[in-house]
């Protein structure tokens, strides 16, 4: 899996949206204003993704995956950085996105949630 093919799911979310508050290397990807991913690519060329998570769920990922550590400069509780390097599925890599996506999107207040949908 790669940056482009990583971007590419995370714009085709509803409402998502992508900004660089942090610099042109790091795409923001957000929806309702929230943050739900982050993205880079490691000089290596391989990309890196952090990713809001279930806290048990993110324990249990980092203890099953080398690729996964707490999330870079975010809180360690409720973030993971996935490090794209094939060792693990990209179908599963997809369904993290889809996890913090909906995490997110559970947060957001009602009156967003309706912004969103009247857009």
């Amino acid at each position: 899996m790669n940056t482009k093919d990583i971007l590419e799911y995370c714009m085709a979310k509803p409402w998502a949206a992508l900004d660089h508050p942090f610099g042109p290397e790091l795409d923001v990807f957000r929806v309702g204003g929230k943050i739900f991913a982050m993205l880079y690519e490691e000089k290596s060329g391989i990309a890196n993704i952090r990713l809001k998570c279930d806290p048990v769920l993110a324990d249990l990922l980092r203890q099953k995956y080398e690729a996964v550590t707490p999330g870079y400069h975010m809180n360690k509780h409720h973030w993971n950085s996935v490090y794209c390097d094939s060792s693990i599925d990209d179908n599963e890599i997809y369904e993290w996105i889809d996890h913090s996506y909906d995490l997110i999107v559970k947060s957001l207040t009602k009156k967003v949630k309706e912004q969103l949908i009247n857009q």
